[in-house]
């Protein structure tokens, strides 16, 4: 990389060298910035629009919509299948991605993906996947919350089927210890930079004490709280989240600058203010390799861009539909032939 770039510049540099790696490992070789420049090229502006109008009354929706594309890739892979409901037709029964134990009461912004969808199919009927909807909106989320922006790679498809069981296995939960991360990074094709970079998008959004209760009152069984949480974190996190409190109730997971895409999470987590136990474990698991990147990411916002972009671009061509396979759905809940679709209850708070 040039010694001294502008940050668009850089972040299109490394867009180039990604694509010719891309090019020649077969990584989402079929996806192209350009595949909706004929048939549908005011694609990203519409998506930016409605984002742009749903964040005038949702704070929180840009990191949620970052999280769909997320947790959309780590299950059979940049697909859409997240966005689909259960359903039962004559020929299929859908079990909804949603309802698996990461997502149910969790996962949240599928109005606005309805939104977005809508727009589109106003705009380039039958053209524009739900998947490629996802990887637009998780972008466009990201810059217009002060982070970076990036071009998206195009032309993902999707799936006509869900996979409850490999979501309740392949999501990383909160929980893990940084073993646990690196394996289910690894499971993706993501390294331990990726894995550093990626879990920086907590650097807004919201989490619910559910998550993280167990770090306050009785980490890992021992009747005391996480000796790696701040103390007078834990103060405060104790008052939003009382013992046998309501487990619902939302902290941001950022506290200095909660809806802002910034460096201010890798800073949070060397005073030991990381919210989950998996944002703690990239800093205070002892000797770990995730140490050195976090200090370099807070002290250097451009190299945690810059690295956010590599991964982001990564995670988007983990095995996604392409040519004819899968279809462009009509309706991003259901696939297309299915009237039978029925919405899951959900009490989504992220």
């Amino acid at each position: 990389m040039p010694s001294s770039c502008s940050a668009q510049f850089c972040y299109k540099y490394i867009f180039v060298i990604l694509l010719i790696l891309c090019a020649s490992a077969g990584c989402g070789a079929q996806l192209t910035p350009t595949f909706y420049d004929e048939s549908c090229p005011n694609a990203t502006s519409i998506v930016r629009g409605v984002i742009q109008e749903a964040l005038q009354t949702d704070p929180r929706i840009a990191a949620s919509l970052t999280r769909l594309h997320f947790h959309d890739c780590f299950v059979n892979g940049c697909d859409g299948s997240i966005l689909l409901d259960n359903s039962t037709s004559s020929t299929s029964t859908i079990d909804s991605e949603k309802t698996a134990f990461p997502n149910n009461n969790s996962v949240r912004g599928f109005d606005v993906v309805d939104s977005i969808k809508t727009a589109l199919e106003n705009a380039c009927p039958a053209v524009v996947s739900c998947a490629d909807i996802l990887a637009i909106a998780a972008e466009e989320s990201v810059a217009l919350s002060g982070g970076p922006s990036w071009t998206v790679l195009l032309g993902r498809r999707d799936s006509t089927t869900a996979n409850r069981t490999a979501a309740n296995l392949a999501i990383p939960a909160p929980t893990l210890t940084l073993d646990g991360l690196k394996a289910n990074f690894l499971a993706v094709g993501l390294n331990t930079t990726d894995l550093v970079a990626l879990s920086g998008a907590h650097t807004f959004g919201r989490a619910r004490c559910q998550s993280f209760t167990n770090r306050l009152y009785n980490f890992s069984g021992t009747g005391s709280p996480d000796p790696t949480l701040n103390s007078t974190y834990l103060e405060t996190l104790s008052d939003i989240c009382p013992q046998n409190g309501n487990s619902s109730v939302l902290t941001n997971l950022d506290p200095v600058t909660p809806d802002t895409f910034d460096a201010k999470y890798f800073s949070n987590l060397q005073v030991q203010q990381g919210l989950l136990q998996s944002d703690q474990e990239l800093f205070s698991t002892s000797g770990a390799d995730t140490i050195g990147i976090v200090n370099n990411f807070s002290t250097n916002q451009s190299a945690f861009f810059e690295s956010f972009v590599e991964s982001m671009i990564k995670m988007g061509n983990i095995s996604p539909l392409t040519g004819t396979d899968g279809e462009i759905r009509l309706n991003c809940r259901r696939v297309n032939g299915d009237s039978y679709g029925s919405a899951a209850t959900l009490v989504a708070e992220y």
